[in-house]
């Protein structure tokens, strides 16, 4: 498929569904990886990613158009057209259009960091502190009796 063909389908699922022209431009993007498509804000032009025409075919292409265009639709008309607006939901479920595109087959998979928690007590009460980020002992003393504060261990959760 071509930029071309791309103009007239976002055309025709604009007046199909929408019920609204589409004026500005449709083309695709090689340059997207995350995401399906994006609608540009200060151009009004809509940016499509090719892999998913490629990868998962032609009606996943469909709704990130649809997407797309509840974005277009509603920026020009003055509503709210970000993603956690309820114009933007509303509009979303009235046309069929999905929240999120699906995910790439070929994507990497993202692997989750385990969590790293250390675990500090107060050398003079005992008072426990558990934390994500490391404490400096010899800066910061115990909250409730300023006394000295030490690294008992160090563990992950997954």
């Amino acid at each position: 498929m071509k930029d071309s063909e791309l103009q007239l389908m976002v055309e025709k699922i604009s007046m199909e569904y929408f019920g609204k022209s589409f004026k500005h431009k449709a083309s695709f993007n090689s340059r997207l990886r995350s995401t399906g498509g994006r609608y540009l804000l200060g151009t009004h032009n809509i940016e499509i990613n090719k892999k998913y025409l490629e990868q998962l075919g032609e009606q996943e292409l469909i709704g990130i158009i649809k997407h797309e265009l509840v974005h277009y639709h509603l920026h020009l008309e003055g509503k709210g057209y970000k993603h956690r607006d309820l114009d933007f939901k509303t509009l979303l479920k009235k046309v069929g259009a999905p929240r999120f595109c699906n995910q790439l087959p070929d994507a990497p998979k993202r692997k989750r960091k385990a969590k790293k928690i250390l675990l500090y007590k107060c050398t003079k009460c005992s008072l426990p502190y558990q934390r994500r980020r490391s404490i400096d002992t010899s800066r910061y003393v115990c909250g409730s009796c300023k006394g000295k504060l030490e690294k008992v261990k160090e563990y992950l959760l997954e």
